[in-house]
């Protein structure tokens, strides 16, 4: 049995035809989905359903997160966000015009899940500034999980076009 090769197979560059890569973006977009706003999404069925503590569990923990992320980008924003510019740009030219395939693969799960970055401090800088506490609160937090799980099934959807077609256009090639 030869180990480099069995490595080698099992952390294949070729992303699109790797499980693994599958698995990956199945489990960031379910991540992203479930932690609303670093909330997890039971905590909101949960006071919505029973109430009292509940509610205010919930209410806490949202404000301590709120408070978390919009101190994060006060402090940390223009650096973070020049930073992911960046990085971005460069698995966008890596993977699309020197056709990395594996950079191709990190652009199409990093770019929505910068939109779903943006997406949480609009809603954290909404709740902080209204005061969202109750069935707002919850309906808003409902509403952001929404727009994320539309974003994530479009990104989804996109990425597997895109896979499709790359793992098609390797078959068919000479060589």
């Amino acid at each position: 049995m030869d180990w480099t090769r069995l490595i080698l197979d099992l952390i294949d560059l070729r992303s699109f035809s790797n499980l693994w890569y599958w698995i990956a973006l199945a489990v960031t977009w379910s991540t992203a989905s479930h932690w609303v706003l670093g909330v997890p999404y039971d905590m909101v069925l949960r006071a919505r359903r029973v109430g009292g503590q509940a509610e205010t569990d919930l209410e806490d923990l949202v404000r301590i997160n709120v408070n978390r992320i919009l101190y994060i980008v006060a402090e940390a924003g223009l650096f973070l966000m020049i930073l992911l510019s960046f990085t971005l740009t460069t698995l966008a030219l890596l993977g699309f015009v020197y056709k990395v395939e594996f950079c191709q693969a990190l652009f199409l799960i990093g770019a929505p899940m910068t939109l779903v970055a943006f997406m949480t401090v609009m809603t954290a800088r909404h709740i902080d500034k209204n005061g969202d506490r109750g069935e707002v609160l919850r309906r808003r937090l409902s509403l952001h999980r929404l727009a994320v799980q539309v974003l994530g099934m479009i990104s989804i959807f996109v990425t597997a076009i895109w896979g499709m077609l790359q793992n098609f256009n390797i078959s068919v090639l000479p060589g």
